[in-house]
């Protein structure tokens, strides 16, 4: 008797093994559907919020920049030929940056009628832009007002500078945290 009841038992468990394990699948694959779908509303969510914004290089989309590379391109070597540019600022601060850029030709004569352009930009969005506009010119030292910048970090200062029919993009990369460092 002691040899039936054992088995007895072990069929029993067996059994209720055997009945569970059935159950589980179904929640276990419609779990896993829910969590892709989640996935994926997480993702849209996240390209919805942070949008492909300007290119750091053309002060447009990156749609109008891959569009004209080739004009953009041609336009600096033109524009390189004939001027030269030298970012004067001597650093990047939170709190009173003052932006300035000199503008020559190659004879080393200031040029005094160049449209200077200049947007100071973080990285990652445009929500924070900070539009230059009617820079002070002196000797072709061309000076913005003195300005805030809102967080501390790192921000792109981005110019589009055209003097004729020559345009050229000139753009930096700068932090407030170490304001004597750009990178070109």
């Amino acid at each position: 008797m002691y040899v039936g009841a054992s088995l007895e038992k072990e069929s029993k468990k067996v059994n209720k093994t055997n009945i569970n394990a059935g159950k589980k699948w179904p929640w276990i694959i419609g779990l896993a559907i829910v969590g892709v779908i989640g996935f994926a509303i997480a993702t849209v969510r996240v390209a919805i919020k942070n949008p492909v914004e300007m290119s750091e290089y053309g002060m447009q989309s990156y749609q109008a920049y891959e569009d004209n590379v080739n004009d953009i391109i041609n336009a600096k070597l033109s524009f390189d030929k004939n001027y030269t540019i030298a970012f004067l600022t001597p650093q990047i601060i939170q709190k009173g940056a003052v932006i300035v850029y000199k503008i020559t030709d190659k004879s080393n004569i200031a040029i005094n009628d160049a449209k200077v352009d200049v947007v100071l930009t973080r990285p990652d969005t445009t929500k924070l832009d900070l539009n230059l506009t009617a820079p002070t010119i002196s000797n072709g030292v061309y000076t913005f007002n003195s300005i805030d910048l809102p967080k501390e970090g790192r921000w792109d200062i981005m110019a589009k500078i055209s003097i004729g029919d020559k345009q050229r993009y000139y753009n930096l990369k700068a932090d407030t945290r170490y304001p004597n460092i750009f990178e070109f």
